[in-house]
């Protein structure tokens, strides 16, 4: 085995990912490792697309927007058009990630105000009940 290619145990301990999640990403398309027998062989484009993948998951992204930009890479490495769908993609994920702190804090104010409530209340109760 050569540097450049990694076993399924050492792309889950170097990622801190599942045997099943890279099983997962492989069927839906993503990865693409080579086979040795049964042994799934990952590739330097393997880890640098799983780095992708995982990064696109934490900032939301469905598979489906990682997949267009995955697909867009240009080995030739002018890689315009990923760059160009990636920043749109983000900036439209950033307006939902912001809408949704938004909402979010008008709840978290709501609840607070809920529990102030409930907190007066119960110390009325206590109060009575000394």
């Amino acid at each position: 085995m050569t540097s450049d290619l990694m076993t399924i145990r050492q792309m889950c301990d170097a990622f801190d990912v599942t045997p099943r999640t890279l099983r997962f990403y492989e069927a839906k398309e993503l990865l693409f490792p080579q086979r040795d027998g049964t042994r799934r062989m990952f590739t330097r484009r393997d880890r640098a697309r799983l780095t992708l993948i995982l990064r696109g998951k934490r900032f939301g992204f469905s598979l489906e927007d990682i997949r267009q930009i995955l697909d867009l890479y240009d080995r030739d490495g002018s890689n315009h058009a990923q760059t160009i769908r990636t920043y749109e993609l983000a900036q439209a994920r950033l307006a939902q990630m912001e809408a949704q702190r938004a909402e979010l804090d008008v709840a978290i104010a709501e609840l607070k105000a809920e529990l102030d409530a409930g907190g007066a209340m119960i110390a009325g109760l206590r109060r009575a009940a000394e």
